[in-house]
């Protein structure tokens, strides 16, 4: 039988890239090491003018389509030029040389992945022409005047667990309709390509049920919290000893280095992290034991145990996780081998 290939990558859209995704078809038994190239039309994307828009779609993971089952394939793709030179919308190629350069490090992440599901133009679970009861008993909730969406979340979970993807958990979140999966613990590269694969099987997942889910970071406004991608980052050094999760709390509030990631952690930032909501304002650093009003996140039980790892929770639901990751691995174990904390 023939094999459908599933071939995804993230186009051009500013100010946040979307997934786009076409199908291939492929002799039978091809391996996934095999994979050819593709191409596509960048004029269309975002990524390239109508005289010269060919570009090339470059598989560099894949794993099992839970959609289609059998022996059919997602295929995760890179972009490059013609010339086989990254394009500039190929964020996975500048992750994948700062990864490389660091992997003695044992750098590992888990991503906290939220979002919210959309019906028409409202949040799932907000009233027509008003509003729900104020947020306080949604969060991990149970019950239909509480839950929105549970069959969505499954059936999605499901999906990524036939994938093989590395997802750890899911749950729901502070506003109705919201929720959170999480993936993790994995390297730079893999976390972030299993977070894009996770995202484009919530898209088309949430599409069979004839909903939306938006990766906004402020998909309600008022007083309600946003979505975010609270992103938990570790070194060996890191799951060893307490000093080199101070190194880097310390490292990540050095100068210039706080609005170097947050104005890279997503589209509306500064929209999410006013100093309300469990968030730090966005021009303000800080890092604090069981903090989630700080920028940074030390879990109370690494204080009590001198070592394990901490959690950035600055990026936005919509943040490009190769940029995320390759900004905390460049920034912390710069600093921690500097410091002689490897």
């Amino acid at each position: 039988m023939s094999i459908k290939a599933e071939y995804l990558w993230t186009d051009g859209s500013q100010p946040t890239a979307k997934l786009r995704s076409k199908t291939r078809i492929l002799a039978p038994g091809t391996a996934a090491d095999a994979l050819p190239t593709w191409g596509f039309d960048g004029s269309s994307t975002g990524q390239a003018e109508g005289g010269s828009s060919d570009l090339v779609l470059t598989p560099v993971f894949s794993c099992p389509d839970p959609l289609r089952g059998g022996e059919h394939l997602l295929v995760l793709c890179e972009v490059h030029h013609v010339d086989g030179t990254p394009h500039p919308s190929n964020t996975r190629a500048a992750l994948r040389a700062v990864a490389e350069r660091h992997e003695g490090q044992e750098p590992l992440f888990g991503i906290e992945q939220e979002y919210t599901f959309f019906e028409g133009a409202r949040p799932l679970g907000f009233p027509e022409g008003g509003f729900p009861a104020p947020q306080g008993g949604y969060y991990c909730g149970v019950g239909a005047d509480e839950v929105f969406g549970r069959a969505v979340v499954e059936k999605h979970l499901d999906h990524c667990l036939a994938a093989g993807l590395g997802v750890s958990g899911i749950n729901a979140e502070v506003m109705p309709g919201q929720w959170e999966f999480q993936i993790g613990p994995l390297a730079p590269l893999a976390v972030a390509d299993h977070i894009w694969v996770a995202r484009w099987l919530l898209f088309r997942t949430a599409e069979d049920f004839g909903i939306s889910a938006t990766l906004d970071p402020k998909p309600a406004k008022g007083d309600w919290n946003g979505a975010g991608a609270h992103t938990n980052f570790s070194t060996r050094a890191m799951r060893e000893g307490y000093d080199a999760i101070v190194t880097a709390c310390e490292a990540l509030g050095a100068e210039g280095k706080p609005l170097e990631h947050v104005r890279a952690y997503g589209a509306g930032v500064q929209e999410r992290l006013t100093g309300a909501h469990e968030t730090a304002p966005w021009d303000e650093y800080s890092y604090g034991v069981s903090d989630r009003g700080a920028s940074v996140r030390i879990p109370w039980q690494v204080e009590q145990e001198k070592k394990g790892y901490i959690e950035d929770r600055r990026p936005n639901a919509n943040a490009d996780p190769y940029v995320v990751t390759r900004l905390m691995v460049d920034t912390c174990c710069t600093a921690l081998e500097k410091a002689g904390q490897i």
